[in-house]
């Protein structure tokens, strides 16, 4: 049976693979490896929440890169940002190398930390000014549902939550999580299937 690309410890034999992906009109390099989410290509979904994320708007404070997997969010967002800081946290461990090593072959290592974390367990009591998420919904609905239902706790007064996923894979119940949670939530863009789900944190 294939290893979960949810696991702490990966012990999946490695395979390492360098290659260009255009990103905010910018090339970017990864280095990705197996074990890991969607080694071959930034996915459809992480590219759909990239484009509907409006990055203009948000309150200060770092940028929370939720399940970062080689990190292409963080590190694309630190292109168009390049006076915020981010934190990318995943629970991976071959996972979180890999975005060290991407973002200072980009040239963005000054501007993301990385955590190994399972969801938000290793973050403390910090708050962000965005959390962003392509949830790992092979995982299970516990974990998505603690990543969305615990965001709260860790968003500054007007920070956002922005959730990636498929409607086959859970997205309206996600959506009605979020509305409970937050009061409020919007799609943002549909694609294929993929839905962007927003919800704003009140500071309450």
């Amino acid at each position: 049976m294939a290893e979960h690309y949810y696991t702490s410890t990966p012990t999946t034999a490695h395979d390492e693979h360098t290659w260009e992906f255009p990103l905010f009109d910018r090339n970017f390099k990864f280095t990705t490896d197996a074990g890991v989410f969607s080694k071959t290509t930034v996915d459809f979904g992480t590219r759909t929440m990239l484009t509907a994320f409006d990055y203009h708007k948000l309150p200060a404070g770092k940028i929370l890169d939720l399940g970062a997997g080689y990190g292409p969010v963080a590190i694309a967002l630190a292109s168009c940002l390049p006076e915020r800081q981010f934190v990318a946290a995943e629970i991976n461990q071959r996972a979180a190398e890999l975005v060290k090593r991407n973002a200072e072959q980009n040239g963005f290592s000054s501007q993301i930390t990385v955590v190994q974390s399972d969801r938000y367990q290793a973050l403390g009591d910090e708050r962000f000014a965005a959390i962003l998420t392509n949830p790992p919904v092979r995982a299970g609905k516990e974990i998505v549902t603690d990543m969305i239902a615990q965001a709260a706790e860790h968003l500054v007064a007007d920070g956002t939550l922005t959730v990636v996923l498929q409607k086959k894979q859970g997205a309206p119940s996600a959506k009605q999580l979020m509305a409970d949670t937050f009061g409020n939530v919007t799609t943002i863009a549909k694609n294929k299937g993929y839905y962007i789900l927003e919800s704003t944190y009140s500071g309450k």
